[in-house]
């Protein structure tokens, strides 16, 4: 039996709607409640194995709150995958990810802006010796509980750090 393969453009609708209810802290579940359907439905939206009809996905962005134009952005040009050489942009797909969007959500969590500008330079250096091929130097992994020093450190330079700000 021949397996039937996903049209790009419903794999790419089913990861925006993705990436939209993971934005807003949706289960499938919870939109499939929405919906009136089950989350299994939900699932295959996501992965483009099912086509979502234009009054579905009317609906769907109603309950995510967005324009339904959103499900179709072009994804091609700078943000389309890895980087783009002339700009140094990234994938909007990486943002796409559990880490990238709880990355996200912790990052505007931050009031300080000024906390805000060291933890996005402290991650784009970061990023940059990693992709220059350098190591890059960090600390020797400790279990919880396991080195009662170093937490005592870890606060000392939190306080240090809180003072400066």
């Amino acid at each position: 039996m021949m397996t039937k393969k996903a049209n790009p453009i419903d794999v790419q609708v089913g990861s925006r709607i993705r990436m939209r209810r993971m934005m807003v802290s949706m289960s499938q579940m919870q939109l499939a409640s929405h919906l009136g359907i089950t989350f299994q439905q939900v699932q295959k939206y996501e992965k483009g194995i099912n086509r979502v009809g234009a009054s579905r996905l009317l609906a769907i962005s109603d309950i995510l709150g967005v324009q339904p134009g959103f499900f179709f952005q072009n994804e091609d040009g700078p943000f389309s995958g890895g980087t783009d050489a002339n700009t140094g942009q990234y994938s909007v797909k990486s943002l796409l990810t559990a880490d990238g969007i709880s990355l996200n959500k912790a990052f505007l969590k931050i009031k300080n802006p000024g906390l805000r500008h060291h933890i996005l330079s402290l991650v784009k250096a970061i990023a940059d010796r990693e992709e220059a091929g350098a190591p890059v130097a960090a600390e020797r992994m400790v279990r919880p509980g396991a080195d009662k020093d170093r937490s005592s450190s870890w606060q000392q330079s939190r306080l240090s750090f809180s003072a400066k700000s």
